[in-house]
């Protein structure tokens, strides 16, 4: 059983696809810091550094997905679901400008998801997305 830690949603994915197309390759980042709350945010792919503690949690629109490890210890539990919804997005986050904001959804991984999830160990941390999405 593949379980996916981190999906997106139609719309999102169509707001994805146009914010890459102006700033080119992009990737997600959702931390839990002070400023944004633990809103995901949309970078250009090389102008954000990936930390040591961040955990890969996988692809979205062919844009890799990182959590912060406190953020992840939190969350570990369930799937985390990007969305999209109007209003106005972190100034630091691509989407900004749109007159949307990306939002995380969630919900709890059942316990076979669980179980197959704890077989498979826990995701890798820091920079560890190969170069594209397979």
């Amino acid at each position: 059983m593949n379980v996916e830690r981190v999906q997106v949603t139609p719309a999102a994915e169509a707001v994805i696809a146009r914010l890459r197309v102006a700033n080119g390759p992009l990737l997600f980042h959702q931390s839990g810091g002070c400023c944004d709350g633990s809103a995901p945010m949309c970078y250009p792919r090389n102008e954000f550094r990936v930390g040591a503690q961040d955990v890969f949690l996988g692809w979205i629109a062919d844009t890799p997905f990182y959590i912060g490890a406190a953020q992840f210890e939190y969350w570990q539990h369930t799937q985390l679901i990007i969305d999209v919804v109007p209003g106005r997005g972190s100034g630091f986050s691509l989407e900004a400008p749109e007159g949307v904001r990306f939002l995380t959804r969630s919900r709890v991984f059942t316990d076979e998801e669980a179980a197959a999830l704890k077989r498979a160990g826990p995701p890798e941390r820091g920079d560890v997305a190969p170069a594209e999405a397979s």
